[in-house]
């Protein structure tokens, strides 16, 4: 299937392809002709299945094709929640990408930054609000977000949510917005919490659901290397000094975490390049061109820039940060190995990582060896998964209110001469 056959107005399919997808996903396929028509749905996905377009899609096509007639500032017609800013921001993203060639806009909304740049985009007028629930309800107490006129409401990983203590926030916000709505539901679990919660929001609901990805290929040699945080750097410029490696991909959850991995690189006369969502599309295609043509060594990136990237002849992919989404490894590491090649993977797992390793080695059901004489071996020399807790303040996973460098929140629309934003596909 194509996604030409799902219904797809031609401005987005212009859109899709020129981000090189031509096929969907299980739940693309699934999903986008239930919402295109307008009904709700509770849907069953891990990230990395690509359920963020099949949501977005839907979206920016029902309000291109029923656009608002009066004059004047636009009113709030979409409203999105999620549990993190990284998820709120690589929404936003994906919305830039797919909606370029449409008259829709969007901003996203998050609190540890100024509201300043949010209450502007506000009040200039959008058709797409993604929030996290906390910024959302500060904006609403002060007056400065009207969520009267939605009409549709989607919650994006729905068990995350309840995780981090926010339903009752959710609950609070549902109860802002039109009770005549699309509804769109995801979640990556379904416990009895959930479908509650669910079904105080959708009417009569489509059920979709899709199997995770959870097996690694077995011409993927991989090696997990137990290593203190701080000694990470040291670690890497360690497994590098091996001139037989032509061709190495890293791995880390953040675009600033890139760039300094990139830096440490480039000091040591390693040519490197990193490629993130801050990057503008020239300069992604660029390093992956000069990566693929043997130009850099090695190419440094967040899981929503590689997504799609097609490298052949990957010799070895780092983990220099462990995924918090286990699925998120299995696509890490099948970057390598493939076409039959032999390919290496090896992770670096400082003491905050451990729950998230243990969580992946649960998910592909297999033993992962353990590099035992390396320099840079932990400080307490606990290499014990079993021990693993949740991390606590200096956890690696972003939470809502941790300060950033950085500041989203203007209003972005596609178009000509805009800086294109890396999908979340």
């Amino acid at each position: 299937m194509v996604f030409e056959d799902l219904g797809i107005m031609p401005a987005i399919l212009e859109a899709l392809k020129g981000e090189g997808y031509i096929n969907p996903t299980p739940i693309q396929e699934k999903a986008i002709p239930i919402l295109i028509k307008g009904k709700d749905l509770q849907g069953c996905a891990q990230t990395g299945t690509g359920k963020t377009a099949a949501f977005a899609i839907p979206i920016l096509q029902r309000l291109s094709q029923n656009p608002l007639q009066k004059q004047g500032p636009k009113p709030i017609r979409t409203l999105i929640l999620t549990p993190t800013r990284e998820l709120a921001i690589q929404i936003g993203e994906s919305f830039a990408s797919y909606g370029k060639n449409v008259n829709i806009n969007h901003t996203v909304i998050f609190g540890g930054v100024s509201q300043g740049a949010q209450v502007d985009a506000l009040r200039r007028g959008v058709d797409i609000v993604i929030a996290t629930p906390g910024r959302l309800i500060d904006l609403n107490n002060q007056g400065l977000v009207a969520l009267n006129k939605i009409e549709i409401f989607v919650l994006d990983e729905a068990d995350r949510m309840l995780d981090m203590g926010f339903v009752n926030d959710v609950k609070k916000i549902i109860k802002l917005i039109p009770k005549h709505r699309q509804s769109i539901f995801f979640s990556a679990t379904m416990p009895d919490s959930i479908t509650q919660l669910a079904s105080s929001i959708l009417t009569q609901p489509q059920y979709v659901e899709v199997t995770p990805v959870s097996s690694t290929a077995e011409t993927i040699a991989q090696e997990l290397y137990f290593v203190d945080m701080v000694n990470k750097r040291d670690l890497l410029l360690h497994i590098l000094k091996d001139k037989e490696l032509k061709s190495i991909l890293v791995f880390t959850r953040t675009k600033h975490g890139a760039d300094k991995v990139v830096k440490l690189l480039e000091r040591e006369s390693i040519k490197a390049a990193a490629i993130h969502g801050n990057k503008s599309q020239n300069a992604r295609q660029k390093a992956l061109n000069d990566f693929k043509d043997k130009k850099l060594r090695v190419l440094v990136a967040t899981d929503i820039a590689a997504r799609g990237i097609d490298i052949d002849e990957l010799e070895l992919v780092i983990n220099y940060e462990i995924p918090n989404i286990p699925e998120t490894y299995v696509h890490r590491i099948g970057r390598t190995g493939r076409a039959g090649q032999i390919g290496k993977a090896i992770s670096f797992c400082d003491s905050d990582e451990r729950i998230y390793m243990r969580d992946i080695l649960k998910l592909t059901k297999i033993n992962i060896p353990v590099a035992n004489e390396h320099p840079f071996l932990p400080a307490e020399g606990n290499t014990d998964l079993s021990t693993a807790v949740k991390p606590k303040a200096k956890a690696p996973l972003p939470r809502e209110n941790r300060p950033r460098n950085h500041a989203y929140g203007s209003t972005s629309k596609g178009g000509n001469g805009q800086r294109k934003r890396e999908n979340s596909f």
